[in-house]
């Protein structure tokens, strides 16, 4: 199989898995909900690539010292067992071939009633570069994965279509930004591009960026801080549809990094990228340090 067909087995596989943590324990202890679903999501990708592809690197949100003491919820194997641990970090900077995983994109949206703007996301970084990755939207029905080929997305009746992202139209401009904390910059920056400009509130990070190569928005601009897991899978299928994909200044995404916060991102259609890198540093410039 190869790692484009496996990042979206393994996102989907995941994906199955949330829908049915969700239906499970149902919504009235949010907290419960979100570690259960970070946890079986990722012991599950864990277990997954272990056996799939035993001599690669894993860098997983949940797999941090930090989580350590997170447990899931419920009985069963492996509930009050700390979440199984990211490969070394020394091995993980020498590896050629690091899987960067997210096993749930979106834990506030997951854990509210009626919510699909979440999402798993896996990803491969090979010999410095992203090489594969999926973005599954369960809630959707949808999975958004590279191939050889170009994007591709699948909807869970198994329909599959190539992804290209759209050109946005003329003298519009939506921007996703985040539901809870959009970013003050990106106000001013809605208030200093020519265009008229929507801000689209949305909830995780690959599903405002899937947004944008499905075209329910025209760009996603974000600098209130991010780690490598949050955009790695999601810019992988980007740059596969022909979308823009870098930092906020212009600078190329590099990945499995000593440390793994990623802290800003810009994805857009390649003709938008100039507006919105000049009026990024603009509006930059202009805010108090």
């Amino acid at each position: 199989m190869t790692d484009h067909a496996l990042a979206a087995e393994l996102a989907e596989g995941a994906g199955a898995i949330l829908l049915g943590v969700r239906e499970e324990l149902g919504f009235a202890d949010p907290r419960a909900l979100k570690d259960t679903g970070d946890l079986r999501a990722h012991e599950y990708l864990m277990a997954e690539l272990a056996r799939r592809r035993p001599d690669d690197a894993i860098l997983s949100e949940e797999g941090r010292a930090s989580v350590a003491d997170k447990r899931a919820a419920g009985a069963g194997a492996g509930a009050d067992a700390a979440p199984t641990a990211n490969t070394d970090a020394a091995v993980r900077l020498a590896a050629h071939r690091v899987w960067i995983i997210d096993p749930l994109d979106g834990t506030r949206e997951f854990s509210e009633e009626g919510r699909s703007d979440w999402a798993v996301h896996v990803a491969l970084w090979e010999n410095g570069r992203l090489a594969a990755g999926a973005v599954a939207l369960p809630a959707q029905g949808k999975t958004l994965r590279t191939g050889p080929d170009g994007a591709i997305v699948t909807e869970n009746t198994g329909t599959e279509t190539p992804l290209r992202v759209s050109e946005p139209a003329p003298g519009r401009l939506r921007i996703a930004v985040s539901r809870t904390r959009p970013p003050e910059f990106v106000q001013r920056l809605a208030e200093a591009i020519r265009p008229d400009v929507d801000l689209v509130p949305i909830g995780s990070a690959g599903a405002k960026i899937s947004a944008v190569l499905l075209g329910e928005v025209d760009a996603y601009v974000h600098a209130g801080g991010q780690y490598e897991w949050d955009s790695a899978a999601p810019a992988a299928v980007a740059l596969d549809a022909g979308a823009h994909a870098s930092r906020v200044d212009g600078a190329g995404l590099a990945y499995n990094q000593k440390d793994p916060r990623l802290p800003d991102i810009l994805v857009c259609h390649p003709v938008s990228a100039s507006t919105l890198l000049t009026g990024i540093r603009d509006v930059s410039d202009a805010l108090p340090s």
